[in-house]
């Protein structure tokens, strides 16, 4: 290995794997597990490996001019190949704030790139220096960005609106393509389009993390305090009498008693587990590691069993009591991680 193309290697891979390092450690409640983000890169280099194939098919087949193909079909179809990566976690509840959907984005974009960059050292390993700066200081961390524009503004979409469907991906993808599409566009110079990057990018992930911090600050706070206040109420023996006790009778005319008592007990374990969850968010935020115990494992797969035993009709009517937002979706999968 030559000195030259190991130089080209570090500037094609390192500025993008800082780059999404820095994000993990800024990262204060540790709400991404290290897996995950080596996983979700994993990820990303398959959405760079399916990307090929079609490339060849527009390029040599449909024969479109690879300038025409660069600027207006490859942000499309790559954003959207990587963007279906974070679909599939959002559906599944795998990002709960958008420090998640900013680091698990970065994480999808920089997969894609790290396998771009490659397949680039391979075919043209003689390329110039300036050539590499480019790739690995302005394209790689445009990959990351695009993608974690798309993660940060879907996820605000279906924080604000869960019934809104598919129509939450559009403005994000939209916003990805359009970033990819003018950054291959080159209006200025390639120095100049990676100096831009550099100086947005960053300026937008620190917005980002202000204000998932104060979210997740806010959100323990006010979760936990109306979590402990409810799991008072169900260990009292004055629940009966609440609001919740009450809602619950009420159910008796609807559900059989078994089904009843199922419906108090998986609200007890919820709110143990809300509870549970936040504390270890706390401590994580100051430094110690606490993993999930086996008492947690056992409470979170009773859940489940009485998740199946109530249904679907009984998870609606207690559903006014258990405010389901993506972050308490979400916790339930840290928990279990």
């Amino acid at each position: 290995m030559t000195t030259d193309f190991l130089i080209h290697l570090l500037l094609a891979l390192l500025p993008v794997c800082c780059f999404l390092a820095a994000l993990v450690y800024l990262d204060s409640y540790k709400l991404v597990p290290i897996r995950w983000v080596l996983s979700v890169i994993v990820l990303g280099c398959g959405a760079a490996a399916l990307s090929y194939p079609v490339s060849i098919v527009w390029l040599d087949l449909v024969g479109i001019d690879f300038m025409a193909y660069t600027r207006y079909v490859a942000p499309a179809f790559e954003e959207a190949l990587k963007a279906l990566v974070i679909v599939v976690l959002l559906r599944h509840n795998r990002i709960g704030f958008l420090v998640d959907a900013a680091i698990l984005g970065f994480a999808v974009g920089a997969g894609f790139a790290i396998l771009e960059n490659l397949y680039f050292l391979r075919i043209v390993p003689e390329t110039q220096l300036g050539t590499w700066i480019v790739r690995g200081f302005g394209t790689a961390i445009m990959h990351g960005g695009a993608t974690a524009i798309f993660a940060i503004t879907t996820h605000t979409i279906v924080g604000q609106n869960r019934t809104i469907g598919k129509l939450a991906y559009l403005p994000g993808y939209f916003v990805a393509v359009i970033v990819h599409s003018v950054f291959n566009h080159f209006f200025f110079a390639p120095i100049i389009n990676t100096l831009a990057v550099l100086l947005t990018l960053p300026l937008l992930l620190v917005i980002v993390f202000d204000r998932s911090e104060k979210a997740v600050s806010d959100w323990l706070g006010t979760g936990f305090d109306a979590d402990t206040e409810l799991l008072e109420l169900i260990n009292s023996g004055e629940f009966s009498s609440s609001k919740v006790g009450m809602y619950l009778n009420s159910l008796k005319e609807k559900f059989e008693g078994p089904i009843v008592a199922d419906l108090l007990c998986y609200l007890r374990l919820h709110t143990e587990l809300s509870i549970r969850a936040k504390g270890l968010l706390m401590l994580r935020e100051s430094g110690f590691e606490n993993k999930t115990g086996e008492e947690t494992k056992a409470k979170l797969e009773e859940l489940r069993y009485l998740e199946g035993s109530i249904g679907t009709t009984g998870r609606l009517a207690i559903k006014p009591f258990m405010a389901m937002s993506q972050k308490d979706l979400w916790k339930f999968y840290m928990l279990s991680g």
